[in-house]
């Protein structure tokens, strides 16, 4: 039986699914770079950071190098905890890294995805925060995929109950730091009291 809702919804794209057309074509395009970068040595990874660090400083964007950084942060995954990212985790981290929502299930890889948008946009050395729900998780991420931010040049630390004034001091001067959304609050106000 012939609907026209069927022919004006072909015709006439949701919103979502013209963000994730959008999308799909950087995830190809990181894609495409995949065997390029898995020909790099271990050197090269904290050196093509370096790299990146310097175009951002002569005024590239982050969304200019998005794709060769997530096909590096990529590699360096799967090198180090031999896991590589699915195109759903790069789908992820573009649009955490714009500034969207991304809804994953349990299972699903959210740990893995942050890591894409956390190393991009800790290329402008301005200090990424990971908010997690608690001390516990902080601190395995933190250690778990500050192995991968280590391979690609980078410090990542976390904050939890436990640490002095001066431990947290030093864990919030890394490129990456992951902490719980009660501990920034309370380091806040006592930055505020002090």
């Amino acid at each position: 039986m012939f609907n026209p809702l069927n022919i004006i919804s072909k015709l006439i794209k949701g919103t979502n699914q013209k963000e994730l057309d959008r999308i799909q074509k950087i995830v190809k395009n990181i894609n495409l770079l995949e065997k390029d970068v898995e020909k790099l040595n271990e050197k090269e990874f904290p050196k093509k950071t370096n790299e990146f660090i310097e175009m951002i400083k002569n005024g590239k964007n982050l969304t200019d190098i998005l794709p060769e950084a997530f096909a590096l942060v990529r590699e360096a995954s799967r090198r180090i905890n031999n896991e590589r990212h699915f195109d759903v985790q790069l789908i992820g981290g573009v649009a955490l890294h714009e500034n969207k929502i991304a809804e994953m299930k349990t299972g699903e890889g959210k740990t893995l995805t942050i890591v894409l948008s956390a190393y991009l946009n800790a290329l402008e050395k301005k200090g990424v925060h990971i908010v997690t729900v608690n001390d516990y998780l902080a601190k395995r991420d933190s250690q778990n995929m500050g192995k991968i931010y280590s391979f690609l040049g980078l410090e990542c630390g976390y904050i939890d109950t436990s640490q002095t004034d001066e431990e947290r001091k030093s864990n919030y001067s890394k490129d990456i730091t992951y902490a719980t959304n009660s501990e920034l609050g309370f380091d806040y106000l006592r930055d505020n009291m002090k």
